[in-house]
């Protein structure tokens, strides 16, 4: 019984945290006066108390998508603006934190422990804590409003190493000491029986650090001057509340990604989310 209420309890609280999504795209595929009188923009009521909040549009039209990808300015240069910083992020964060995972999973070296401490540290401190000193350093490089004063605070970032060291902790020592006998490096160990037992840890830390990145904005907003370099997430800020419908549409193609990138690597997500909480 109990087992049932729990059920039923996250069913519910499931469909409450899906009703944002859903108005969302229902709204993007109304033309525009619908959306207004909905909401009562046009003051076609006496009381605006309320909301018309409807799951069927009385007309289907795509024009808004229309809009947002034809005739809305900058909105595919700002799409490619996002995919051109947060791949690089996913790629070198991936690479970064697989190598300093397995130095901190598998090997003995003094200050180890200081050492790993430190990145939990930097991993757990607000973001406002670093923002400071991350500027400063970005400052004297040399690459303020450049998209490397994104990209490189990201590819070094601590959490990767964090999770992936939790699934590596996982691999038994003897597979290891098995390949050392027959004569397999440490790049060899690592390439050929390391990165394909993290499989899930991998998956599910390219879909946290693509919604992570995806969805940035403080950072854009401080170290890009120049409006041309900004990313999706900030220019979705900037719609203004006359092109209503269009910032129903546009968020619904901001979604897109993330959406497609969870469903095709659900399994290996979930999985490396329980897994990584396994052994610390």
């Amino acid at each position: 019984m109990l087992s049932l209420l729990r059920t039923i309890g996250l069913t519910i609280f499931a469909l409450l945290l899906f009703v944002p999504i859903l108005v969302t795209v229902v709204n993007s595929l109304m033309p525009e006066r619908e959306i207004f009188a909905n909401y009562d923009m046009l003051g076609s009521s006496s009381r605006n108390d309320f909301v018309n909040l409807k799951l069927i549009p009385d007309w289907v039209s795509f024009g808004q998508y229309f809009k947002v990808l034809v005739s809305t300015s900058g909105y595919l240069h700002m799409f490619w603006n996002s995919v051109y910083m947060v791949v690089p992020i996913i790629i070198g964060q991936v690479a970064v934190g697989a190598l300093a995972a397995y130095a901190f999973a598998k090997f003995r070296f003094p200050g180890k422990e200081l050492l790993f401490f430190l990145y939990l540290t930097a991993m757990l401190m607000p973001f406002q804590v670093t923002l400071v000193p991350n500027y400063l350093m970005v400052d004297r490089l040399g690459l303020l409003n450049s998209s490397s004063s994104i990209i490189l605070p990201g590819i070094f970032a601590a959490f990767g190493v964090f999770l992936l060291r939790q699934f590596m902790l996982q691999i038994p020592t003897a597979y290891m000491e098995a390949a050392k006998i027959d004569g397999a490096s440490y790049l060899r160990i690592f390439v050929s029986i390391v990165l394909p037992m993290v499989k899930p840890g991998i998956a599910a830390l390219i879909v946290l650090l693509f919604a992570d990145n995806w969805n940035m904005v403080e950072q854009p907003l401080i170290f890009l001057r120049d409006a041309e370099l900004q990313p999706l997430s900030v220019f979705l800020s900037s719609l203004q509340k006359e092109a209503f419908g269009v910032t129903f549409a546009a968020s619904c193609l901001y979604m897109a990604p993330m959406v497609l990138l969870f469903l095709n690597t659900e399994k290996y997500f979930i999985e490396g989310i329980q897994l990584s909480g396994i052994k610390g």
